[in-house]
């Protein structure tokens, strides 16, 4: 039987309407019905989280980290059945499903710890007899608008450090999948918050998300998804005066040099590329590569696209799972027949293919002789396809590397400390790769870019707080 999802708004369950959500690895294969919340129901929502933020934010750190341990801990021990279902409704496989699942513990872990480690300042006034405390508070209701690529993992590290920091929370998921979403909101609300702390409201972006931009009792609002959405976000948010960050796109460079481990550079171009499908705002789209290693490097890259394992998301021997929609498989073919158009060559893939049950399978596809003034070189495409551009040595590599609308992040394969260390300090990104894929981050560090990727403080981490919390400078004069 079907299992229906409802909205959490205000501690109860509520909602009718429903939407079903479509496993893209079995189509006639459904995850489940979920409710669809309109205008009324968002007001309601934000309502509730207003009401509830004067205790939240006044409640003591052992509240919190209680909360937030026992979700990590419950998230932790049903990791393989999270995971499933994750991989279930968003296409990439079991093994990233549930490796996705275990960082979304390890990150209500880690802010149930810093519920802990919450401190501030007491300086020395330049007036005698005057004490300064520089404290952080709550900033207060936020609204967390997250997309479907990372169905556990991007609510996690959003929802976490709101809540640990004081916060609470409207929360509204991706449609494509809210399985993840219901089922973390869920763990959170057994785990003991109050009603009205974190509310739970899918439904439509342009109606429920709308409704929170619209809305003057959101304080903060948080959110990842594309270029065009966020810079809605921005001006709704500057009408409002309110906090806000964006995560949005990237055409993230993968640098490789004549110098370069031939083996290490095709791992990193191979998972960076390819792995999710292609579907990480941090993938390696752009692969950057000196003449000398050039062809040697295409040759390596091909061999290993060759013997890629594409299939059902939950079939353990698949490497590759499908596209996560209709929409999204169409994407991918227009922006590669707009590659070869503008005189790239489709060096391999980039064709649907047929698999036991009807799904959106795509074969990664990879173009060369692509030069970094086309369409597929810059716009982003959020799918298993990469291209190949030839450059002559590493000033030129660099150049083209930052000649980009995004900076999320960059990679560069060499054995060279000189030229390793100058792209670290040149390239025009927010996180750096050294030998290593661009896709691929640590939870407990700073995530984030530069230029048309991100805007506002970081996400992840201790530096999560600079956009969870408000300066407080209190002065007191002992008499």
């Amino acid at each position: 039987m079907t299992a229906f999802r409802k909205n959490l708004i205000d501690g109860e369950w509520v909602g009718d309407a429903g939407s079903r959500n479509i496993n893209p690895s079995d189509t006639g294969d459904v995850v489940g019905e979920y409710a669809s919340a309109g205008v009324e129901q968002a007001g309601q929502a934000i309502a509730a989280a207003k009401a509830a933020f004067p205790a939240w934010s006044r409640s003591g750190p052992l509240a919190r980290h209680a909360v937030l341990k026992k979700a990590a801990d419950e998230i932790m021990a049903r990791k393989d059945e999270l995971g499933r279902n994750l991989a279930r409704e968003e296409g990439k496989t079991l093994a990233e499903g549930i490796g996705e699942t275990i960082r979304a513990a390890q990150i209500f872990d880690f802010f149930a710890g810093e519920t802990l480690r919450l401190s501030g300042e007491v300086v020395p006034s330049v007036r005698p007899g005057v004490g300064v405390e520089i404290t952080r508070e709550a900033v207060g209701v936020v609204g967390i608008i997250t997309p479907w690529n990372f169905p556990i993992a991007i609510p996690a590290w959003k929802i976490a450090p709101a809540l640990a920091h004081g916060n609470t929370v409207v929360f509204k998921p991706a449609e494509l999948v809210p399985e993840s979403a219901w089922s973390i909101v869920d763990i959170l609300h057994r785990a003991g918050l109050p009603k009205g702390v974190l509310n739970l409201v899918m439904g439509k972006g342009s109606v429920v998300g709308q409704a929170m931009l619209d809305s003057p009792d959101v304080n903060a609002v948080s959110f990842t998804g594309s270029v065009g959405t966020g810079k809605r976000v921005a001006a709704a948010s500057v009408e409002h005066m309110r906090k806000f960050q964006l995560e949005m796109g990237g055409k993230n460079p993968l640098v490789v040099l004549d110098d370069a481990d031939l083996a290490v550079a095709v791992d990193c171009a191979l998972n960076g590329a390819f792995f999710s499908t292609g579907q990480r705002c941090t993938a390696s789209s752009r692969l950057i590569v000196t003449n000398g290693i050039h062809d040697r490097f295409v040759d390596a890259l091909k061999e290993r696209m060759e013997k890629l394992v594409i299939g059902d998301a939950l079939d353990a021997q698949t490497q590759i799972g499908p596209v996560v929609d209709a929409t999204q498989l169409k994407q991918d073919e227009d922006y590669i027949a707009i590659g070869v158009r503008e005189g790239a060559t489709l060096a391999f893939g980039g064709e649907r293919l047929d698999r036991k049950t009807p799904g959106f399978y795509l074969k990664p596809a990879l173009l060369t002789e692509a030069t970094n003034a086309m369409r597929s070189s810059r716009e982003e495409i959020f799918g298993p396809v990469a291209s190949v551009i030839r450059v002559q040595d590493y000033d030129e590599a660099l150049a083209v590397a930052n000649d980009t609308p995004f900076g999320l992040t960059s990679g560069i394969c060499t054995t060279s400390l000189k030229h390793a260390t100058h792209f670290k300090r040149n390239s025009e990104a927010g996180m750096v790769m050294v030998n290593l894929p661009t896709a691929g981050v640590d939870f407990h560090v700073p995530f984030g870019g530069r230029k048309g990727s991100s805007f506002g403080p970081r996400e992840q981490g201790r530096y999560a707080m600079e956009f969870y919390t408000t300066v407080k400078t209190a002065y007191t004069f002992a008499g």
